[in-house]
């Protein structure tokens, strides 16, 4: 649930000012611990998808509906604070994994109209998991922050 008066403490006067503030900004990456602790700190619920096509086509409300009756662990798009804790309830070595290896997802989309999420403005961010075998572990890591281009289909 948002927390109103962290919202409203970040520079800016327009939800895209603060999300930028924030560096959320959509087509970048950020690491997926970051995002955990902005989604803690400012009670800003940051989703992550697993599916290209709902993350990128279809509007959060109506994947959320229509995954409702989905157990939570189960749907293609999950709380990035779910992911976190399911990931280090079963994997203790995961954050010295993501120290060595930091696991970026892309910003697909940010908003402040997301319906029955609390008070409007009700922000929210949308982001993809890539897939494992997109990963190049020789690469250097990409920075948090540019922009990424997403796979090719």
């Amino acid at each position: 649930m948002l927390k109103p008066a962290a919202w409203a403490a970040l520079p800016g006067t327009t939800p895209e000012e603060k999300f930028a503030h924030l560096h959320l900004v959509p087509g970048t990456t950020a690491d997926i611990r970051k995002l955990g602790r902005i989604a803690d700190n400012y009670g800003i619920p940051i989703y992550l998808f697993f599916e290209e096509d709902l993350a990128c086509n279809r509007d959060l409300s109506s994947v959320l509906s229509e995954y409702a009756s989905v157990p939570e662990y189960e749907r293609p798009v999950i709380l990035v604070e779910s992911f976190l804790t399911f990931t280090q309830e079963n994997d203790p070595s995961f954050e010295q994994t993501m120290d060595e290896f930091p696991l970026m997802v892309h910003i697909i989309r940010t908003g402040s109209d997301l319906p029955g999420h609390g008070p409007s403005p009700s922000p929210y961010v949308t982001c993809l998991m890539p897939f494992l075998d997109e990963l190049d572990l020789d690469a250097e890591a990409p920075q948090p922050g540019q922009v990424q281009p997403l796979p090719p289909p």
